[in-house]
């Protein structure tokens, strides 16, 4: 088994492509402390000491390192884990995963479409590219609300690419929106 690693534009965070579906659909992030009980992938990532965020794409998996971790001692680590996690043949996630929800009024779900949209044919494409992921969360008085994952999710130039990318991208094609807000945790 082959695995690829591409930097991110996050210098804590490393993608990994196993050749292989990961998720196939979906995503899932976990944070240190999270419940990784249901996801064997990442209950054996977080085992290891100096990683602090593991997210699963479709296709890759992200991995944050702790500020004190180094990717020279980390990124093999990374690497077995995930190859003997495969080759074992065991589940990556069991279950589905609750998904949080979205807050909206059910008076603007025609833009909130819109936005969806928008986001997955737009934006989605570009920050799975970097590792990560983005998820509405929500759309009220013209601000949409969003979450970064992965490799996006505390990277220093998320806010900047949701302020200055995302938030003028929806402002130009649906008027109503305002502005885009970072959801957190």
């Amino acid at each position: 088994m082959f695995i690829e690693t591409e930097s991110t534009p996050n210098p804590a965070t490393l993608k990994f492509l196993p050749g292989r579906d990961v998720m196939g659909t979906g995503t899932a992030d976990f944070a240190l402390g999270d419940d990784t009980s249901r996801a064997p992938m990442a209950d054996r990532l977080m085992a290891l000491d100096g990683v602090a965020r593991v997210f699963l794409g479709a296709d890759f998996i992200t991995i944050t390192k702790s500020d004190a971790a180094d990717w020279q001692a980390l990124r093999p680590q990374v690497l077995g884990a995930v190859m003997e996690h495969f080759l074992a043949g065991l589940p990556v996630i069991e279950g589905q995963e609750s998904e949080e929800a979205e807050d909206f009024d059910q008076a603007d779900s025609d833009i909130v479409a819109q936005i969806k949209d928008l986001l997955d044919t737009r934006v989605r494409p570009a920050v799975a590219g970097d590792g990560g992921d983005i998820v509405f969360r929500g759309f009220r008085d013209g601000t949409v609300r969003l979450k970064m994952q992965g490799a996006c999710s505390g990277c220093p130039s998320s806010r900047a690419t949701l302020k200055h990318g995302v938030e003028n991208m929806l402002r130009h094609y649906i008027p109503e929106v305002e502005q885009v807000e970072q959801v957190e945790g």
